[in-house]
């Protein structure tokens, strides 16, 4: 059985977990670079049965799925991911399973992305080591500021418990947010356009599906103060990104700190890479050492357990009974 790691783009994973632990007969490859081109990744990936895809580092559409005959079991580290058809994985025979995660690493660097921007952390280093200068920047302080959260689910509630310890007044909103639900988390529930208006940090964090793709649009962002900073570590999709890049260019608000984006990684040349008002982080905000080894533990204990014919943390339990699963190995 041939087993492919994806993404480990700090080439870490082999030290990450026990993978000595699997049979003999299981062959693992540790890939550290990232293929976009779907032939390249057809022609990569055609003889493993095992595939691990870290997060939405590497998308499997219908189209790749049906280039690769040999897979029987797609991982991805998480308990979802958007970018694997779970449908086509199903159809095609392929059970889809997942891992545990560990740590709040998404929360964690919320407030860095947050306290980065807000102090021009990154801009005043660059201009110490570099430039020879001797602060540049007037910071801006979070005492007595709005917190504005699109989101109050585990991570935004604990951003919220982040905030109120600033002793920052908290608001939040989304489609089905209650005032009991805000009130839990210490914030206060308002309707969306004062969410925007009022916020002197706007942070985002609900899922991406059909509902919130666009979610943060234009008119959000138009309402925002010129000072404000807009936070987006949940996925790209959900933020307008020619708005967002439209309303920096102009300095219509403050600045925006950003883990995720439309492309990953983001093209040579983006606007976001170049603008004096965002601070840029390239997805990470899971990746830390807490997070890693709980992935990848997980992904040697799917092996094992899918080896065995006894798959676990199965996100498509249909393709077992559909006739389609060949059974352990």
């Amino acid at each position: 059985m041939k087993v492919a790691v994806l993404d480990d783009y700090q080439s870490v994973a082999a030290d990450l977990a026990d993978w000595s632990s699997l049979p003999a007969e299981i062959d693992v490859t540790f890939f550290s670079d990232h293929l976009t081109d779907e032939d390249a990744l057809a022609q990569r990936l055609a003889d493993f049965d095992i595939v691990m895809g870290m997060r939405e580092r590497t998308a499997f559409p219908r189209s790749l799925l049906e280039r690769l005959p040999a897979l029987r079991c797609l991982i991805t580290t998480g308990a979802r991911n958007a970018s694997f058809d779970v449908d086509a994985a199903t159809e095609l025979g392929v059970t889809v399973c997942g891992t545990p995660g560990a740590g709040e690493g998404p929360t964690e660097l919320t407030w860095g992305l947050i306290l980065g921007l807000a102090r021009r952390i990154a801009a005043e280093d660059r201009a110490t080591r570099e430039q020879g200068q001797w602060g540049i920047h007037v910071g801006t302080s979070l005492q007595g500021k709005t917190l504005a959260l699109l989101g109050l689910g585990h991570i935004g509630s604990r951003v919220a418990r982040v905030g109120s310890a600033f002793d920052m007044r908290v608001i939040a909103w989304s489609q089905n947010l209650t005032a009991e639900r805000a009130a839990e988390c210490h914030a206060t529930l308002v309707d969306k356009d004062t969410l925007f208006a009022a916020g002197d940090i706007v942070s985002v964090h609900v899922r991406l599906s059909d509902r919130t793709r666009g979610l943060v649009g234009a008119h959000e962002i138009g309402l925002m103060k010129p000072s404000a900073i807009l936070v987006n570590i949940s996925r790209g999709p959900i933020v307008d990104e020619a708005a967002l890049v439209d309303a920096l260019q102009r300095n219509a608000i403050g600045g925006a700190a950003l883990d995720t984006f439309d492309v990953e990684p983001l093209p040579a040349g983006h606007p976001f890479l170049t603008l004096n008002n965002t601070l840029i982080t390239p997805h990470v905000g899971y990746v830390t050492d807490d997070g890693y080894r709980a992935f990848y533990a997980g992904v040697v204990e799917n092996i094992r357990a899918f080896a065995a014919g006894e798959p676990v943390r199965v996100i498509n339990p249909d393709v077992l009974p559909a006739g389609n699963w060949r059974g352990p190995v």
